[in-house]
């Protein structure tokens, strides 16, 4: 009897016991109330953008019409730009949490529970990418003022663009978080990696129209192709779309897909610090 209890013990401790979908829905839940706590956080990942969009976008004004813009006025353009942004921010934001975890200790109590490191992976990105769809849902409020007006088809097929690039950035967040114990790292990597993939995305200025090695540049970051799927899906037929529809959609989702086993592999690894 003794033997048999033990065991059975033993089973209901195993990580595979307990399953994955439910842990992660409390840990998905988890970030979306801890993010909306923080109200200067909700603030500064609307507001910052908000503020680039109209004072940069009303200083180019009509000076930057250039072949590769069609003749928009830059807030138009900038729009899908500063979009993308609040995206961003909103990822680094929330995988920010990963590393306020490990040193309040909840990330170590969460390693030692009875389930897989997959929960985590599960429940921070897909929290955090809830979010940042959210946040760029919100932003949308202001497209009517620009003249872009939605289909019921074309507004899912934005918040579906929106969430595989809140997906991706958020998983690639979590990636550069994971190791790391120091917030003011965390932010030292976002200022030289993730900005510079926010400005080399054709959100500031349009692809045709820049050098030969920029353009190569542009052409590789995958932040390129949801750029341009926004700006397709908001301004219908817009001249500073590069590529169809269908491709920008199939490269953000095998980004999003390579983000994602890329944060598996890194939270699996035995050699990863855990505190």
């Amino acid at each position: 009897m003794t033997t048999t209890t033990a065991t059975l013990r033993t089973t209901s401790l195993h990580p595979s016991s307990v399953g994955i979908v439910l842990p992660s829905i409390s840990l998905w839940w988890r970030e979306i109330v801890r993010f909306y706590r923080q109200r200067s956080r909700v603030v500064g990942v609307i507001a910052s953008p908000l503020l680039f969009w109209v004072v940069i976008g009303s200083g180019f004004g009509t000076s930057f019409r250039s072949r590769g813009v069609g003749g928009q006025h830059y807030l138009d353009y900038f729009f899908p730009g500063a979009l993308i942004m609040i995206v961003l921010f909103t990822a680094i934001f929330t995988m920010m949490s990963v590393i306020e975890d490990r040193k309040e200790g909840f990330l170590l109590s969460v390693l030692v529970a009875p389930v897989s490191r997959s929960v985590i992976v599960l429940g921070k990105v897909l929290g955090g990418a809830t979010l940042a769809t959210l946040q760029g849902l919100i932003f949308l409020i202001f497209a009517p003022f620009l003249g872009i007006h939605f289909t019921a088809l074309n507004l899912l097929v934005t918040v579906a663009v929106i969430f595989l690039v809140a997906f991706s950035l958020t998983a690639l967040g979590f990636i550069i978080a994971w190791p790391m114990d120091s917030t003011g790292g965390f932010h030292a990597v976002i200022n030289l990696f993730l900005i510079p993939l926010w400005i080399l995305s054709g959100s500031m200025f349009p692809l045709a129209g820049a050098s030969m090695w920029i353009r190569a540049l542009m052409r590789i970051n995958p932040l390129t192709y949801g750029t341009d799927a926004l700006r397709m899906l908001l301004y219908r037929g817009s001249p500073a779309s590069e590529l169809p529809l269908n491709m920008n959609l199939v490269v953000l989702g095998g980004f999003a897909v390579v983000m994602f086993g890329l944060c598996f592999f890194v939270a699996n690894r035995r050699t990863t610090k855990a505190t």
